[in-house]
């Protein structure tokens, strides 16, 4: 092998000028509209979700089209301008339906590789943020094996109460259902994590539009998950970012014995040992988008590093930054808990950690842990 097809192989972990251009702008909305006082009012609710906020970010910006062609509407971009997205949803909790419906539901009719008729026509409402589609799956979904009937139940469904449509993963095909629909019964959970509520759907005679038949379909909800388990890594390190950013500037401001607490020296041995894995989170979400936007056949194994590891540094940056806070890290007024709620579920949303690890283990033809 060359050193050019060598370069031409190794992943590039770098940002790109658009990719920044695409982060000021969502960075900037997310600073105007999903602020840490607005999140918690929202959360405090009974709609957590801000549909102005969504067609600011999904139509407006474009966001929600991200991965869809432009023949479609879409911006023909890729899981790597995904990712930047995510890293700054998850810098601010805002509880929008980006992962689910942006990223997962579009994967998923994309991955059946059918642009005319209907499944074209869904994604264009979707690239044009006129319509949220969730999977029908339960959050915590490993694998993209079809069950459930239109008479049976799912439980766990992340982001079904703000949905429009839901895509129904039956034992012969995939449906399109609308939620609103006759026989379906979206009925909302209590999560740990408020800010992407769970809810129980239930069908009974329910009716929807196929999409395909079970052979194209178990294929595509797998590519659906794995694409949302990818980039849930970036939504993981924007959080763990965020919560290493705000602590050390909360220590360098917080004084005791007539010191900041940021110069004890137990303190900064946290915080840098906090910073190398968060860096080390960068790099493994970063290289498992560049993987999805590349097509690499290494995109498993890209994926299940990424969720085994950034799973585990997102808990801990949102444990350091309640604890390095003090008391008021523990009030319910700080954003500090909502972090800790978020990467608590994030944690064993599309695999646990342990799940991950056992892929990488079979995958790399390993004795598993």
């Amino acid at each position: 092998m060359t050193a050019q097809t060598e370069e031409t192989l190794a992943p590039d972990l770098l940002y790109s000028d658009a990719e920044d251009d695409l982060r000021a702008a969502v960075r900037s909305l997310l600073a105007d509209r999903a602020d840490a006082p607005a999140v918690i009012a929202r959360i405090e609710s009974d709609t957590p979700y801000d549909p102005q906020l969504w067609k600011a970010l999904g139509a407006d910006i474009g966001a929600a089209g991200l991965l869809v062609p432009e023949k479609l509407g879409g911006q023909g971009a890729s899981h790597r301008e995904a990712a930047v997205v995510l890293e700054e949803l998850g810098r601010s909790v805002a509880p929008v339906p980006y992962l689910t419906s942006a990223v997962v539901a579009t994967e998923t009719l994309l991955a059946l590789g059918t642009e005319d008729g209907p499944v074209g026509e869904l994604l264009g409402e979707l690239a044009a943020g006129r319509k949220v589609a969730v999977l029908a799956v339960p959050f915590s979904a490993t694998t993209g094996t079809v069950t459930g009937t239109l008479d049976g139940a799912v439980t766990a469904v992340a982001d079904a109460a703000a949905a429009d449509l839901l895509l129904v993963p039956t034992g012969d095909g995939l449906y399109a259902v609308e939620a609103g629909a006759t026989g379906v019964t979206v009925e909302p959970l209590v999560a740990l994590d408020l800010t992407r509520p769970l809810a129980t759907v239930t069908f009974t005679a329910a009716t929807g539009t196929r999409l395909a038949d079970a052979e194209a379909a178990r294929p595509a909800v797998s590519r659906g998950l794995l694409s949302g388990a990818g980039l849930l890594a970036s939504e993981q390190l924007g959080l763990a970012e965020w919560c290493l950013t705000e602590t050390v500037r909360y220590t360098r401001e917080r004084h005791q014995f007539n010191r900041p607490v940021g110069s004890f020296q137990a303190l900064k041995h946290r915080m840098a040992q906090l910073w190398l894995q968060v860096v080390s989170a960068r790099a493994a979400a970063r290289n498992a988008a560049d993987a999805l936007a590349s097509g690499s056949p290494d995109t498993p194994l890209a994926v299940a590093v990424a969720q085994a590891y950034c799973s585990g540094v997102a808990v801990r940056a949102a444990e350091e930054c309640i604890q390095l806070h003090g008391g008021i890290g523990m009030t319910w007024e700080h954003p500090a808990h909502l972090y800790l709620k978020r990467a608590k579920a994030d944690s064993i949303a599309y695999g646990t950690a342990g799940r991950h690890r056992e892929a990488i283990a079979e995958l790399m033809e390993l004795p598993a842990p």
